[in-house]
């Protein structure tokens, strides 16, 4: 079978050499997947290698969310795991407790030797199953302990009291007897003892569904050294996508939370703050890449980002005043992400500017290209992102060397009238996706076996903008509005009246 690196000798390189998308061959590599943004996808390398914070500047559908995403997967895997711990000495101000890897697996291990082991009803002794609700001590056959009466003999499963000879109302009571205990049908567990290895010793047989589980001497001593530990609950697991997407998340989703409790807490009735804990999305970000795009949009809640990335830490609390959460508060809450935020150009201003500071003194900012030169190597990377797009979406056939040529072209055209760069290829690939898309969706209600150029025409007269189609059809935008206004809303509303009647009647404001 040959490697990698024989498979990218022999694949093609120009798109004269391809027959179909499908000759394309696709690195396994995600940031080799990125197109036209050499510079981001060396930066992101190295953020990934050096664990530097990331800005990535310009228009949306140049590849700023792919590039972190990407940059994330070059992360090795997680290796801490994150809980809080019940405090009972002051249980509002639970504990936190961080847990390597090669400790959590211990952990699991013997959480699981504390388990014992899972046997088949027939397999448990006798008395021991038709205790446990298993087995029918009239008839001897086995079902589930959900069954309170026999499906074979339908009697009562566990053995029937029966009536004395010198009891005058034996026969009333022994029925009633009979279905009460049917209505038991069976203990939840058994203790007894067994000889092993010439050594008698205590064995436990407890309900486990359909199953029966055993624990023996030493799966007690361990269950008994765990009820002594401390309550307590794991927020971020060890086994986490190292990529968190916060776009958009409110002060809640990125923070933490303490949920709410009716019963404040309290030991009989309420729940324990350690386990209304739950953590935001700095927290799961330990390790890994905290991502948000549209930064400016978080408004004020950068200031915490910024906390959390100069600190390493940061409390979880309740949000809310008015709930019970509001008085319990986890300091020292691990969050060692490395930040990668995006943005617009203009709206780079309202990124705050202690944060801007942060990222530069420990990362890199750098704004994405909007095109690349138009060549041959260029050329054959949009038939890369071309098959990547089929191939990432999964319902449409791959594209003929005729179909990519007229993509190609499609973004040269874009470049111009975009960005105004002559011999260029765009590389706002968001809307050229939309187009393979849609050139694959009347490629399929065709039933053809690949997309062929009259696709790729047929869907750039089809997925055009609305502001295109409004203009072919009424000269303007505006022309547009008018058109779509009725006259009984141009009447009715001031709004419209002044738009479209004479300025100088003051009836418009009435």
């Amino acid at each position: 079978m040959p490697s990698d690196d024989e498979s990218a000798a022999k694949a093609p390189r120009l798109v004269e050499d391809i027959e179909s998308t499908e000759d394309i061959r696709i690195s396994h590599d995600p940031l080799e997947r990125v197109i036209g943004q050499e510079e981001a996808v060396r930066l992101a390398r190295i953020a990934a290698s050096q664990r530097r914070h990331f800005l990535l500047v310009g228009p949306p559908g140049t590849g700023k969310s792919m590039i972190a995403q990407a940059l994330s997967l070059h992360l090795s895997m997680p290796t801490e795991e994150i809980r809080v711990v019940h405090n009972p000495e002051n249980p509002e101000r639970p504990l936190v407790e961080v847990r390597e890897a090669a400790e959590v697996a211990r952990e699991l291990e013997s959480r699981g030797f504390a388990e014992g082991e899972f046997i088949d009803p027939k397999e448990a002794p006798v008395n021991v199953a038709e205790r446990l609700g298993y087995r029918c001590s009239n008839c001897g056959t086995y079902s589930s302990p959900r069954d309170t009466f026999c499906p074979k003999c339908s009697r009562a499963k566990v053995a029937q009291v029966r009536s004395t000879p010198n009891n005058p109302f034996g026969d009333l009571l022994g029925g009633l007897v009979e279905v009460t205990m049917g209505q038991v049908a069976g203990r939840e567990r058994v203790t007894t003892t067994r000889k092993r290895f010439g050594k008698e010793e205590v064995v436990v047989f407890e309900r486990a569904g359909e199953m029966v589980k055993v624990l023996d001497q030493p799966a007690l001593e361990k269950r008994r050294e765990l009820e002594k530990e401390s309550p307590k609950k794991v927020i971020v697991a060890i086994s986490r996508n190292p990529f968190v997407l916060a776009t958009g998340a409110s002060e809640v989703e990125l923070l933490g939370d303490v949920r709410h409790d009716p019963y404040g807490g309290h030991p009989q009735l309420g729940t324990q703050p350690y386990d209304r804990v739950v953590a935001g999305a700095i927290h799961n970000a330990h390790q890994g890449v905290l991502f948000i795009d549209e930064l400016p949009h978080l408004g004020h809640l950068q200031r915490f980002i910024l906390t959390g990335m100069q600190e390493k830490r940061f409390p979880i609390t309740g949000r809310n005043p008015q709930s019970a959460g509001a008085s319990v508060r986890v300091d020292n809450v691990p969050c060692d992400f490395i930040f990668v935020g995006a943005c617009n150009i203009q709206d780079l201003p309202h990124i705050l500017s202690p944060l801007r500071s942060r990222i530069n003194g420990g990362g890199y900012e750098v704004l994405v290209e909007t095109v690349m030169p138009d060549t041959e190597d260029n050329r054959f990377k949009l038939a890369q992102f071309v098959a990547q797009e089929i191939v990432m979406d999964a319902k449409i056939p791959h594209a003929t060397r005729e179909a990519v040529v007229l993509i190609i072209e499609e973004a040269k055209k874009r470049a111009k009238v975009v960005d105004n760069k002559d011999k260029s290829l765009t590389l706002r690939l968001r809307e050229l996706g939309g187009l393979i898309r849609a050139a694959g969706d009347i490629a399929v209600l065709d039933k053809a076996e690949r997309i062929d150029a009259n696709h790729i025409k047929d869907a750039l007269r089809r997925a055009r903008p609305v502001e295109e189609q409004i203009k072919e059809r009424y000269g303007s935008y505006m022309g547009g509005v008018s058109s779509d206004v009725s006259t009984s809303e141009k009447e009715s509303s001031p709004y419209h009246y002044w738009n479209y009647h004479v300025h100088d009647d003051k009836r418009g404001y009435s």
